[in-house]
């Protein structure tokens, strides 16, 4: 990773839920709106495939375009937002450890005009990933 990157990492190990139903979660992005509560909508045509997109929407500002750029089956996924003059990488992960399912969120912002897209988007992700994700997890919980 360029060593400009603006990095934002958010980890925590969870008991109780499995791989199968954390990824059925995560694969279902037409449903992200009912665990994931700033936004307003999220649809995806087809399959949930690299090189595939969604648009998300969150509660009060512009529908965005993001990118399934990598993919790695029942253990990670990352999308792309690009930004004018920024990109924005969201990887998340999930690792069986003896103490349960560990949950990563990576976000990477990368550019010259970096700084206004952490200003205006990239750091209320990373505020709100904890809650997010523990809102993922009481789901997959019942899942």
């Amino acid at each position: 990773m360029p060593m400009s990157a603006w990095i934002k990492i958010f980890s925590k190990t969870y008991s109780g839920i499995t791989k199968e139903s954390v990824w059925r979660i995560w694969t279902d992005v037409n449903h992200w709106p009912q665990w994931h509560g700033d936004l307003e909508s999220c649809t995806m045509e087809g399959a949930f495939q690299v090189g595939n997109y969604f648009m998300l929407k969150p509660k009060g500002m512009k529908e965005v375009k993001i990118m399934l750029v990598d993919i790695e089956e029942e253990s990670s996924f990352t999308d792309c937002t690009t930004f004018l003059g920024a990109t924005m990488h969201d990887t998340h992960a999930m690792e069986e450890t003896p103490e349960g399912l560990r949950i990563t969120n990576t976000l990477v912002v990368t550019g010259p005009l970096k700084w206004l897209w952490i200003k205006l988007v990239a750091q209320h992700i990373a505020d709100t990933i904890e809650e997010e994700t523990e809102a993922l997890v009481k789901l997959a919980r019942q899942v």
